[in-house]
């Protein structure tokens, strides 16, 4: 397993559409394996694989607290088939927007359908923490952050601090 590179902001690449995963094999579960390991890096708790500049319809997600069991979540091709009407927000961030949260609205709950790690087909019921990360992370496959569902001038201010900082990180004092 290999820790990737987890692309930020203003990079153009976060703003592609995925393509969906043909057939699941050697090289999707590599890819699955490799996204977790630099997901728990990171650490956060959910990445899709276009964050790490990969523009397939992968997920992986581990939602299990720091001193619990690992609980690895995969999503193929994952789709959403039903949407509560009720919404909630949770305070989101986002490992391509990094050190930058915000209060976001989501359907409270929701249903998807996907591909597990071994390519067979599931479904689950999502309600909470786990529904507003699969909705996140479906969103990213969309080319959506979740800035955009904040107004024109927060994600601007956002979208100035996260590249202010990458400047000043990628200075080099010799």
């Amino acid at each position: 397993m290999t820790i990737k590179k987890i692309l930020t902001i203003p990079d153009p690449i976060l703003r592609k559409k995925s393509t969906p995963v043909t057939q699941v094999n050697k090289d999707t579960q590599s890819l699955m394996d490799d996204m977790l390991e630099t997901m728990y890096d990171a650490p956060g708790i959910g990445l899709a694989a276009i964050q790490i500049g990969v523009p397939k319809r992968v997920i992986v997600m581990d939602l299990s607290k720091d001193n619990d069991e690992k609980k690895p979540l995969y999503f193929i091709n994952p789709e959403i088939i039903w949407k509560s009407k009720l919404n909630s927000s949770y305070e989101e961030g986002c490992l391509s927007i990094p050190n930058q949260f915000a209060k976001i609205e989501r359907p409270e709950k929701c249903h998807i359908k996907f591909l597990d790690y071994n390519g067979v087909q599931k479904e689950i019921k999502a309600d909470g923490l786990l529904s507003t990360c699969i909705q996140h992370e479906i969103d990213h496959l969309n080319g959506v952050l979740f800035i955009d569902y904040l107004s024109k001038l927060k994600k601007d201010i956002i979208i100035k601090k996260v590249s202010k900082n990458k400047k000043e990180l990628e200075r080099v004092v010799v």
